[in-house]
């Protein structure tokens, strides 16, 4: 087994097909992770494997333990291999509520799903790539960590969100102080607004806003876009750095006057 093997949460769809689908073209053998969709991550397979990729959709909440780990259990079940992680899978904050109004149910599934499942499912493949890197097996691995402009800039009517994204971002600096002695790199990729089931609620609100200037570069970003920065990323252009953040935001992160 020679090609290299990445698992990419979330990949039924959007953001997380669109990086599944480079990946594989970039010659990975990848695992199509989803929640509820298996239609579209099946297709998303199909289509890797009309492509000449290789590829397997593998059903999973990667809030909840056993998800996580029939994830491991079916990628290095099929490839014994595991040289990249994309945590990807996430969901927005549910009815979009006032901080003032927030719930404690909806806190416990945003954080679960958005933070506290990349979490471990990051020490699982850690644990599995330092394993493969001792035996010789990888000569290294990498861990991509999909953030958001949430995690600096405030949304008071979705703050389980924006909490559970500025924990992705200090845990992307955890790992990578932690495992970068030990030839794994960690990042974080944090997309801006991007055209995607998620945003589609609030279209109108965008167009107008993106009109007006909210970003320098003034369309909406697309999942190919994205998905073009995670693989630059793992085609080692950065051999040495870890912890960086990469904006795919069309500039949203910059301070103008």
């Amino acid at each position: 087994m020679s090609k290299r093997v990445a698992i990419v949460t979330g990949s039924s769809r959007g953001i997380g097909r669109a990086i599944a689908e480079t990946l594989a073209a970039d010659g990975f053998c990848v695992t199509v992770n989803y929640n509820s969709s298996p239609d579209a991550a099946n297709e998303v397979v199909s289509q890797i494997e009309r492509a000449g990729g290789e590829a397997i959709a593998v059903q999973g909440n990667v809030g909840s333990p056993e998800g996580r780990a029939a994830l491991m259990d079916a990628t290095l079940g099929r490839w014994n291999r595991l040289d990249l992680l994309v945590n990807n899978a996430g969901i927005t904050s549910p009815g979009r509520l006032d901080i003032l109004e927030a719930t404690p149910e909806n806190w416990d599934l945003v954080l679960d799903t958005n933070l506290k499942g990349p979490f471990f499912l990051s020490q699982a493949a850690a644990n599995a790539m330092l394993a493969q890197i001792e035996a010789g097996t990888i000569p290294a691995g990498k861990i991509i960590n999909l953030s958001s402009l949430s995690s600096y800039a405030s949304s008071p009517n979705r703050g389980d969100y924006c909490v559970a994204k500025a924990g992705l971002a200090m845990m992307t600096q955890l790992f990578a102080d932690r495992l970068g002695k030990e030839n794994i790199q960690v990042f974080e990729v944090c997309p801006g607004v991007i055209a995607t089931d998620m945003t589609g609620p609030v279209k109108e609100k965008y167009d107008k806003q993106i009109e007006a200037g909210l970003t320098p570069i003034h369309r909406w970003g697309q999942p190919e876009d994205v998905a073009k920065a995670v693989s630059a990323i793992c085609a080692d252009y950065f051999p040495f750095s870890t912890g960086e953040r990469f904006n795919v935001d069309g500039g949203f992160h910059l301070r103008r006057l």
